[in-house]
């Protein structure tokens, strides 16, 4: 089976179990697809919205239930955590709308909004909005990238191999950086942990509306 075969069969599979989990790359990897004529960009927007949409509401919802306690047993969970709370309190509906452009807190910021009891019917509204424009603004960067990049190598053909060897070697730098800073902030978190802390938002969280 060829990639453009495997993107045509399962692409669309593909891009809605991961952004359930995360996934701004595999959404921008996907518009570029769709500028090649791989897949259909209105239907890659719409996988995009489903998976993470769906995604962000299971954990939500299993922050409603007990978060607080498991947040508060994962040292390196618990200062991304006292972040989020922090600006719930200042920023609510924008952080909803907006957190999934957030690097650091993305994964946490829904388990933890859960577990400040925000309401139900707002997350839903909010949520259903931020992951619209999520879908839209990562869907169409891709295939304008891909727009731009294939007029380039429609003029300069003998560079093709070079890019392509560039965009590959990006992707590994970037995915490596990306999991250096994640073992540092681990690191981090666990060495203030050990410290005497005194109380912050992060021993309570923010107080929500009534459902």
């Amino acid at each position: 089976m060829t990639i453009e075969q495997f993107v045509t069969d399962y692409g669309y599979l593909a891009i809605l179990l991961w952004t359930f989990v995360e996934g701004e790359t595999v959404v921008i990897v996907a518009g570029f697809f769709a500028h090649l004529g791989l897949l259909n960009i209105e239907l890659v927007i719409l996988t995009a919205l489903l998976g993470s949409f769906s995604g962000d509401q299971l954990y939500y919802y299993i922050g409603r239930h007990g978060g607080a306690k498991y947040i508060a047993k994962r040292k390196s969970w618990q200062m991304k955590a006292e972040c989020v709370y922090r600006i719930l309190r200042r920023h609510q509906n924008l952080l909803i709308v907006s957190f999934r452009f957030y690097y650091g807190v993305r994964n946490i910021t829904p388990f933890a909004i859960g577990a400040a009891n925000i309401p139900r019917l707002r997350f839903f509204i909010l949520n259903f909005i931020g992951a619209t424009v999520w879908a839209v603004v990562f869907s169409y960067g891709g295939y304008f990238l891909g727009k731009t990049l294939k007029q380039f190598i429609d003029d300069y053909h003998h560079y093709a191999l070079l890019i392509l060897g560039g965009l590959i070697a990006i992707v590994m730098l970037a995915s490596l950086v990306r999991k250096l800073c994640q073992s540092r902030a681990s690191k981090i978190s666990l060495d203030d942990s050990k410290a005497v802390v005194t109380p912050t938002c992060m021993d309570t969280p923010p107080p929500a509306d009534p459902p």
